[in-house]
């Protein structure tokens, strides 16, 4: 059922009486905390009250130069790493983007209704052709019109995102204000959901978290490991020496960590040492790896566990994307024939 909502949204209602819920990530390999912070620990939190899909978006992640023999164990890690850090199968649809057909054939649906001008803006595809200027291709240009589809084919009302991501979903409500007004009510105007950790930044403290930057902390990786990272890791650099006093909000230790792994009576203890210099930036680190640990730990133990049971990791994803078809075929055939792409029965 879809009706408006309160704020005058078209949404979309399972039989149950929920919202659909979709986001994507993609199998780059490692799975750091600033995933873990800005998507996954935000999807966790809609697994009870709503009707969930999460893909391991893979053609996606074709629009960057990739070894295709390490496209099956990165789509498997990735799978992994979300199943260990709390997307239970049970709770929620997990499945493989390329696993499902339908995302591509709605991509080029989608396309015919979306305008050149509108993706030549998007923000992401400017900086992504910066970065990898030898390979602009189409793909990464229409990024955003298959981002729609992966929204839409599921008629997703809820896009938990990072901040980065929400100008495409504000151009995935477009892309549906502009099928429905063409060729009547199919899709719902979907909304983007941004974590209060926004913008994860790296251990450099001035780039997003990311593998290409080599500035992440993998959510898997031991605490002697992530002492490594931690120890030299760039702090306020008012905080020269021991004593010399500091401003939390100026640390990107306090700011993209603490605040989200550390309990507040241990933020309020950073904020007086930082400020008096009662602590020393290795004294502060030391008891965010402590606090990181509680959360990371039994992320760990489960990925271990899983790690010695792949089968169970594999039967999620088929039985994922089985019922990914299912919604897909149903929400695509009723497009189809919204569009008039289907047969004359005589």
């Amino acid at each position: 059922m879809m009706k408006r909502d309160e704020k005058g949204y078209l949404t979309y209602w399972n039989e149950e009486g929920k919202i659909r819920v979709f986001s994507g990530i993609q199998p780059t390999g490692e799975i750091h905390i600033g995933n873990y912070l800005g998507a996954i620990a935000n999807w966790v939190k809609f697994l009870d009250d709503y009707e969930c899909f999460f893909c391991i978006v893979d053609h996606h992640a074709t629009t960057v130069a990739y070894d295709p023999a390490e496209m099956p164990a990165r789509v498997f890690d990735a799978a992994l790493a979300n199943m260990a850090a709390g997307l239970d199968p049970d709770k929620c649809t997990l499945f493989v983007q390329s696993e499902v057909p339908e995302h591509t054939e709605l991509a080029w649906m989608f396309g015919t209704v979306t305008m050149f001008g509108d993706l030549a803006r998007m923000t992401q595809f400017k900086q992504k052709a910066r970065q990898q200027e030898e390979n602009v291709n189409v793909g990464l240009f229409i990024y955003p019109v298959l981002q729609a589809a992966d929204i839409l084919l599921y008629k997703a009302s809820a896009v938990p995102v990072g901040e980065d991501q929400v100008q495409h979903i504000e151009l995935a409500r477009e892309i549906a204000r502009s099928f429905n007004a063409r060729y009547g009510e199919v899709f719902p105007e979907c909304q983007a959901y941004v974590s209060e950790a926004k913008r994860i930044l790296g251990l450099d403290g001035e780039n997003k978290m990311s593998k290409s930057l080599g500035n992440t902390i993998g959510i898997l990786e031991t605490p002697e490991t992530i002492w490594k990272k931690l120890a030299p890791a760039k702090t306020d650099e008012r905080r020269k020496r021991k004593e010399d006093a500091g401003v939390p909000e100026d640390c990107n230790i306090y700011m993209s960590y603490h605040r989200y792994f550390s309990p507040p009576e241990d933020l309020e203890w950073v904020k007086k040492g930082c400020t008096t210099a009662g602590i020393g930036c290795l004294d502060c680190k030391k008891r965010l790896l402590e606090n990181m640990d509680k959360v990371l730990a039994p992320i760990r133990k489960r990925a271990a566990k899983l790690k010695d049971h792949p089968e169970e990791v594999q039967a999620a994803l088929t039985r994922g994307a089985q019922k990914a078809r299912r919604v897909a075929a149903s929400v695509l055939a009723e497009a189809k024939a919204a569009m008039g792409l289907e047969r004359v029965k005589r």
